[in-house]
């Protein structure tokens, strides 16, 4: 998955720390903000609280966009659409695209209700890129302790 090289970029990276923080946050604002948009759109009520969740939401993605760069640049040497991190920058674009979709609703004049069916769709293609990240890093996972295990019986048939 990722070359001893890169993992020890990744372990470098102040990025690293940043997205671990980061991430696990968009979560639970997305977990809050689909609640909030799904009561609105089931009461017509919240509608307020649906918007400031929204707006933190889309703030956080961004966050999570502009700091994921900036990792994937201390990883690969590329800011964005590294071959090695294609899907996982589609997938983000798509889910950043959609997000931001609801400004376009709200500029082109678009009904409380359409704006808020708009971002129910974002937050779908939210979950389909997280879930995507979700696998990566358990992967991840998995290879780095598969590899500290590797060297721990290397070191233990030295001694």
């Amino acid at each position: 998955m990722y070359t001893e090289d890169q993992l020890a970029r990744r372990a470098r990276s102040k990025w690293t720390k940043v997205q671990i923080i980061l991430a696990p946050i968009q979560f639970v604002a997305f977990l809050i903000s689909f609640g909030l948009v799904i009561y609105y759109l089931v009461t017509g009520e919240g509608h307020m609280a649906a918007t400031i969740s929204i707006w933190i939401k889309i703030a956080l993605i961004w966050a999570l966009t502009i700091t994921g760069m900036l990792w994937e640049y201390d990883m690969y040497d590329h800011y964005f659409m590294a071959k090695e991190f294609f899907w996982e920058d589609l997938g983000n674009l798509i889910a950043i695209i959609t997000h931001n979709a609801y400004f376009v609703a709200q500029w082109m004049g678009a009904d409380d209700r359409t704006v808020m069916w708009v971002m129910v769709f974002a937050y779908i293609t939210y979950l389909f890129n997280a879930g995507q990240f979700l696998v990566r890093g358990v992967r991840s996972a998995q290879q780095r302790s598969a590899l500290k295990r590797a060297e721990a019986a290397t070191t233990s048939m030295q001694s």
